[in-house]
């Protein structure tokens, strides 16, 4: 936030979107980019995709537009309305996702040679970040609920130790909530690390409407973090590869947050971009308690109906009293299908070309649906109905198993920045265990790395990507997408 300066503001407004229109309104005759000129040129396809009121305004770095890398206008009075609504000292608009919030997070917090904490199940853009600041990671292992078969959060005792055994670290970038919306208690966590001089850095990319009801685990930066980046694309209503970062307190530098960000997003934001950044927040403050209550309200009875249909649950926050799993993001659902005898995979398909249904993801045992604001009982209606149909269909089957487990954190081979730029080959799949690995191998979503630049490959993690690739995941990472072999570092 700039202390520099005095205005009054008001939620109510939306000071990109006002900017862009005057703009358009002014008439100005266009001898600037972008090439299109304010629709002139534009073919009838774009047109029709953007409309002709959207191609107007699709100008960037007029002077009434303000400059996201200098701002002191209209992008500087939005991210302070962003700011003042989510509580926070500072926001600043991200135009390359909550992966480039990540990459500057970890950026302006990190040096070279610094070591991090952070949870394996972390998503692709934590490693990212890791390899543009020359960090080392230690990777802790997170709690597994071996009955969901899914990563839950870290346990508190297992950052101590990791604190203890590595007094040098600087920060512990953690994930909160996970993908499934599985929350720990991140003030506890906030008050260990502060204690020990370290940072909190929060990826909170599904947790940016856990500010809008109290019966939501709150979110990060109110429980103690020190930089939180949240996908507001996501879940609640900007569009697609918008996020914001958002920073809180004096252990952070704002200016060392300024310069990453700068560094790592275009000079050329696309200004419609940041104006559905702006007019989500304008949307949540006019809003955004009752809209999220309403969708907690609907996934809450959407999950007491799937947990009366045979063969079928969804697990509540009741189901979660452990040290790493403590709280849940009710608008995350859910579903175990091992009762029916079916892979997630297959459920997925299932679905979506027979239902016209697109779950949020599966993995080997389980569907996610999110349940957001722009949801009412029409759609989960619908859903539920769904369920039941395919509950009927496989109820009685034998429950279903694959015969692997997550696997356990790797040992680290060298840091993930040395692998990247290490000389590589490939080698045979079946024979890459006990080599480091060169490449990030991942299914998508949600994204988490199975494998990483500098770890050691094992057979059990060999073993575990074998088995979801024949699930039929969705395989992202590796310059062999058909895993015939893998990228490792070059002996020496």
């Amino acid at each position: 936030m700039n202390k520099n300066r005095s205005i009054q503001l008001n939620q109510q407004r939306a000071p990109i979107a006002e900017a862009m229109q005057a703009y358009a309104r002014d008439g100005a005759l266009a001898f600037h980019t972008p090439g299109h000129k304010q629709g002139l040129g534009a073919h009838p396809l774009l047109k029709k995709l953007i409309t002709a009121e959207g191609l107007r305004e699709e100008v960037s770095l007029m002077e009434e537009l303000d400059d996201l890398h200098e701002p002191t206008m209209c992008i500087c009075e939005a991210q302070e309305l962003a700011a003042e609504l989510y509580g926070a000292d500072a926001a600043y608009f991200m135009i390359n996702g909550t992966s480039g919030a990540i990459h500057t997070m970890l950026m302006a917090a990190l040096c070279p040679g610094d070591t991090v904490l952070l949870p394996r199940n972390a998503h692709r853009s934590m490693i990212g970040g890791i390899i543009l600041a020359g960090a080392k990671p230690v990777f802790i292992q997170p709690e597994i609920d071996e009955t969901l078969g899914i990563a839950m959060g870290l346990r508190l005792s297992d950052i101590q130790k990791a604190i203890a055994a590595h007094p040098e670290a600087k920060a512990l970038a953690l994930v909160y909530p996970t993908y499934y919306g599985v929350t720990v208690d991140l003030q506890a966590i906030a008050d260990e690390l502060h204690a020990h001089d370290m940072l909190l850095l929060v990826d909170e990319a599904h947790g940016p409407h856990l500010k809008f009801s109290d019966v939501l685990p709150p979110q990060a930066i109110d429980a103690g973090a020190d930089m939180a980046a949240q996908s507001t694309h996501k879940i609640v209503g900007s569009l697609t590869q918008t996020s914001m970062l958002l920073v809180k307190g004096e252990r952070v530098s704002a200016e060392r947050v300024r310069q990453a960000a700068s560094l790592l997003q275009s000079t050329s934001p696309n200004q419609l971009l940041l104006a559905s950044l702006d007019i989500a927040r304008l949307q949540l403050a006019e809003e955004g308690a009752e809209k999220v209550g309403r969708a907690v309200a609907l996934a809450e009875k959407l999950r007491q109906d799937i947990n009366a249909i045979d063969g079928l649950w969804s697990f509540g926050a009741d189901y979660l009293h452990s040290e790493g799993a403590s709280g849940l993001d009710l608008t995350k659902v859910t579903v175990s299908l091992r009762a029916l005898g079916i892979s997630g995979p297959q459920a997925e398909h299932i679905l979506r070309h027979e239902y016209k249904i697109q779950c949020e993801l599966s993995d080997a045992y389980n569907l996610l649906f999110i349940i957001s604001y722009a949801d009412t009982e029409h759609e989960t209606e619908i859903l539920l109905a769904a369920l039941k149909e395919l509950a009927s269909r496989y109820t009685g089957k034998e429950k279903f198993s694959v015969p692997v487990s997550l696997p356990a954190v790797p040992i680290l081979g060298m840091t993930p920045r040395e692998a990247f730029f290490a000389d590589y080959e490939q080698v045979p799949f079946a024979e890459a265990a006990g080599r480091i690995a060169a490449e990030q191998l991942m299914f998508y979503p949600p994204g988490i790395p199975i494998l990483a630049p500098g770890d050691t490959i094992d057979k059990s993690s060999l073993d575990y990507i074998r088995a979801m690739q024949e699930l039929g995941l969705k395989v992202v990472g590796p310059q062999d997408a058909a895993l015939t072999t893998l990228k490792v570092v070059k002996d020496s």
